[in-house]
């Protein structure tokens, strides 16, 4: 899948947008809007990101625990090559220490996210300041032709480039999900 990005201030026309491309079978999960005004983009009934999405929670998270990882082996291989599991404690209080370790790191990577934007948003922060909002499109190939269409007929829209997708399989995966709690009383 790829991901295009595009530039509005019109949140009508992004509705309009929206739906066309809902209507030429592209699902709900593949839209999203990036806005400071979330109040407005729900109120237009458009697919926003999640408050959790646009901060680097889930990267610096995982860049956390790499990093807990390794400081983790770390205190491993120094116990070991000290000999110090030798002692009548073992190797108990340096698998708790590495454990701490571990999720401490992952910890604080994770507050260290909450307070940057996300990595894939960070070129438009500077556009979203000034009002405007951010419709990114995942689309595979054979849908780009339809994104593209869409697009050149809208004006207020304007290509801002194209970045990260996720897999398939994760667009697949939510687009069902929305489709079973429809179903779902």
């Amino acid at each position: 899948m790829k991901r295009q990005y595009y530039i509005s201030d019109d949140l009508n026309d992004l509705r309009i947008i929206q739906s066309e491309l809902e209507d030429k079978g592209l699902s709900t999960p593949q839209l999203h809007v990036l806005s400071e005004n979330d109040a407005e983009v729900e109120k237009h009934h458009l697919h926003a990101i999640e408050s959790v999405l646009k901060k680097d929670v889930v990267r610096s998270t995982e860049l956390g625990a790499v990093v807990g990882a390794i400081c983790a082996a770390l205190v491993l291989l120094l116990a070991y090559s000290m000999n110090w599991h030798l002692t009548a404690a073992g190797w108990i209080p340096f698998g708790f220490l590495a454990v701490v370790i571990l999720g401490f790191c992952t910890w604080e990577g994770g507050l260290i996210g909450i307070q940057v934007p996300n990595y894939q948003f960070r070129q438009f922060q500077k556009l979203l300041k000034q009002g405007k909002h951010i419709f990114f499109v995942d689309a595979t190939e054979q849908q780009m032709a339809i994104v593209e269409q869409v697009a050149s007929q809208h004006t207020n829209l304007k290509l801002a480039g194209s970045g990260e997708s996720p897999p398939d399989w994760v667009v697949k995966s939510q687009d069902k999900f929305n489709n079973f709690m429809k179903v779902m009383p």
